[in-house]
């Protein structure tokens, strides 16, 4: 049998190729998509049965373009991946407007773009999409107002896409990760203070690795788990709903 397809938005990112890598293994096709041109190319290389295109999930019609010529090249989509996103922690009163606006725009309007384009590409034969939310949505952390008002906007479109769309068999399900060993937050994993405030804010005392949550995507795009939608799964060492004593 041929293996699945999946479109990857954010691939070139620390869970991106994570991820990326686990599904590659297992005969996944793969169209990949990121913002950084150089990055997106060279994964590409690396994994076989996978195409490349650079492109800003921001922009809805470019974003439909590369899914369509996705689902003409492999001739079917499985799954959708949205890992599009950023971090900015700022109080709200020193948040400045073009700050606020992409932060919504990164992280809420990538992943509204991707659940509109997905229904197009998945509409005939059904399939999973996999939203990214944080920690941040479900737990009163300071200085998270903008991302988690964003990560919280994520939350409502996976429960409220998941019940619009169950009966074309469509599957929307969220991830809410703590903070990750990535590329992305190394601001915050580089600095030992910062870091070490953070992990103390884990109950299980450590910061996650990519493939903690790339391993619960996976689980999530598998056509094996076709009864599970409209949920948001907490990956983020109790961040979410634990007290930590450290």
């Amino acid at each position: 049998m041929d293996g699945p397809v999946y479109i990857v938005i954010g691939a070139a990112g620390g869970i991106g190729r994570a991820l990326t890598r686990r599904l590659s293994s297992n005969q996944a096709k793969l169209l990949l998509l990121s913002r950084n041109e150089q990055a997106i190319a060279a994964l590409s290389q690396e994994l076989p049965e996978s195409l490349a295109f650079a492109v800003d999930a921001t922009n809805f019609k470019a974003l439909q373009g590369c899914f369509e010529y996705g689902l003409k090249h492999f001739g079917r989509v499985d799954g959708v991946v949205n890992l599009a996103g950023s971090i900015l922690l700022k109080p709200a009163h020193r948040m400045k407007d073009e700050e606020w606006d992409d932060v919504i725009n990164t992280n809420l309007r990538t992943a509204f773009n991707a659940l509109r384009a997905s229904v197009k590409v998945l509409r005939s034969n059904g399939g999973s999409v996999v939203l990214m939310s944080s920690a941040a949505a479900r737990k009163g952390l300071p200085s998270h107002e903008a991302i988690a008002a964003a990560k919280a906007g994520v939350i409502g479109l996976t429960l409220s896409g998941a019940a619009s769309y169950a009966p074309l068999n469509i599957r929307i399900n969220a991830v809410a990760p703590g903070l990750v060993n990535t590329p992305l937050a190394a601001g915050i994993v580089n600095h030992p203070a910062s870091l070490r405030a953070s992990t103390s804010m884990h109950a299980l005392g450590k910061i996650g690795q990519p493939d903690d949550v790339a391993s619960m995507i996976e689980w999530l795009l598998s056509p094996t788990n076709t009864w599970v939608t409209g949920q948001v799964f907490g990956v983020d060492g109790g961040l979410g709903t634990l007290y930590s004593r450290s």
